[in-house]
């Protein structure tokens, strides 16, 4: 059976985060970084440094260096994150060119790198979330990480420092190490923006008492559990293992409960990046 498509209201919602997604990116910089010399990572970063060598519009350079990526994204990943990449794209330069002429909020270069990399990273994540891209680089990655060994992160963290270094040379090496900073605080904001601030966990519990802990769990936490079978290794004894998904917050209530049915019970939580589908929504709890 075919998938359900996307309807039109999701489409234009998409759209009018990704739009707020470019502002805010080209406040971070426009406002926060480029007046303080602060680069970011990618080809972002690298528009920065050759817009301050030539006097060019830096909105111009955004476009052109993404502009071949944007084909390699049309080839290797799909006409919709294309389509997605060159409005964000196209969206950046355009108010990067607006904002040029607002002077800097701050000359305090400290607080620009903090302040520029929350805005931009929240700017950044909302674009990625939403399904396009500000950052050829992270193309590249995904392509070289299927031919070599090494992840897209490790990749994507190769190009930066090389990047953010070379500002040390266009700059000072004082202002490459304030582009680290805005860096990781962008990288930082960028995970909370896609993921949210409530990340969720996925739980697995062995025990001999899983209908009395699902119960329980499902009365006092409020969240579905699903009942696995499995079996011992070693002693070859049937086992029903739990598994449900709950957030950061409730893990010490997990383990209170928990201990309280059954203190030897085996119990792994593990990062769960994303969750869709399924009843995994918190019920009231009265």
């Amino acid at each position: 059976m075919p998938g359900k498509k996307i309807s039109t209201k999701e489409y234009i919602r998409r759209y009018v985060f990704m739009f707020i997604g470019s502002i805010l990116a080209a406040v971070g910089l426009e406002v926060f970084l480029v007046p303080n010399q602060i680069i970011d990572g990618g080809v972002i970063g690298i528009s920065i440094m050759a817009s301050h060598l030539t006097s060019w519009p830096l909105g111009l350079f955004i476009f052109l260096l993404n502009f071949p990526f944007i084909y390699l994204g049309y080839m290797q990943i799909g006409k919709n994150f294309a389509i997605s990449t060159l409005f964000a794209l196209t969206s950046l330069s355009i108010w990067v060119s607006v904002l040029l002429p607002i002077p800097g909020f701050t000359n305090d270069v400290f607080l620009a790198a903090i302040f520029g990399g929350i805005i931009l990273g929240i700017g950044v994540g909302l674009i990625i979330r939403y399904g396009g891209s500000l950052d050829g680089t992270e193309i590249v990655a995904i392509i070289l990480d299927k031919r070599t060994g090494f992840s897209v992160g490790e990749i994507v963290m190769f190009f930066n420092i090389f990047i953010i270094g070379s500002a040390g040379l266009v700059f000072s090496w004082d202002k490459a190490m304030y582009s680290l900073i805005a860096y990781f605080v962008a990288y930082k904001l960028i995970d909370i923006t896609i993921e949210g601030l409530d990340e969720s966990k996925g739980v697995m519990i062995v025990s001999d008492h899983p209908h009395e802990i699902a119960e329980v769990l499902m009365a006092r936490l409020g969240r579905g559990v699903t009942i696995l079978h499995g079996q011992g290794a070693y002693t070859g004894e049937s086992k029903q293992v739990l598994y449900s998904v709950i957030t950061r917050l409730e893990i010490a209530k997990l383990k209170t409960i928990i201990q309280e049915i059954d203190e030897n019970a085996f119990v792994t939580i593990n990062e769960v990046h994303d969750v869709m589908g399924g009843k995994v929504k918190k019920r009231a709890i009265h």
